[in-house]
């Protein structure tokens, strides 16, 4: 029987944690922008900003996790190209996770509007106000948003190919409540 090198217990509670909280933000920020103006979509901005400002600092701390903390070995039936395709995904992941968030609050800082995490610490503004410039982040946050989506779109498929098609071991090396083989 060969033994499943897993991720450890840290790395699968925050990868899933921020996993969890990533599609939670993308659906709020999704259905927000359509709301009309109101005190409602006023606190619904806050809760998006809360929860982006909070997946930047879990992606830090994810980020210098893994640094500190080497993914398993791929499996073997793995290819070159999957395997470079499977490290370019997830550096594009991280890269992603950081980035999205700081252009929401350069977006805000930019419009004017300042980020206050769960009401109660202001975080400083990043610029000055400009209005062109918020909206030309705006734009950025947007394109970033959907090459996040479209990234977790391949991400969470060559997940479900590994385990269902190929059914080797790529998936349970991060679910939390498979048995090591």
């Amino acid at each position: 029987m060969v033994k499943t090198e897993r991720y450890n217990r840290t790395a699968i509670f925050l990868h899933w944690l921020v996993g969890l909280g990533i599609l939670g933000t993308l659906g709020l920020g999704l259905y927000m922008v359509d709301l009309p103006f109101s005190p409602a979509k006023l606190q619904i901005y806050s809760w998006h900003k809360w929860a982006g400002m909070t997946l930047l600092f879990l992606a830090v701390v994810r980020l210098a996790w893994r640094l500190s903390h080497p993914a398993p070995a791929l499996p073997d039936t793995m290819g070159p190209l999957s395997r470079l395709a499977a490290h370019a995904g997830h550096w594009v992941l991280y890269i992603l996770m950081l980035a999205i968030p700081l252009s929401g609050w350069l977006m805000s800082s930019a419009q004017g509007f300042s980020v206050v995490w769960f009401g109660v610490l202001p975080l400083p503004d990043l610029v000055a106000k400009n209005l062109e410039l918020g909206e030309w982040l705006n734009s950025i946050h947007l394109i970033l948003n959907y090459t996040l989506i479209a990234t977790l779109i391949g991400h969470i498929g060559a997940a479900l190919h590994h385990h269902f098609i190929k059914k080797d071991t790529v998936m349970s090396r991060m679910l939390p409540l498979i048995k090591r083989a």
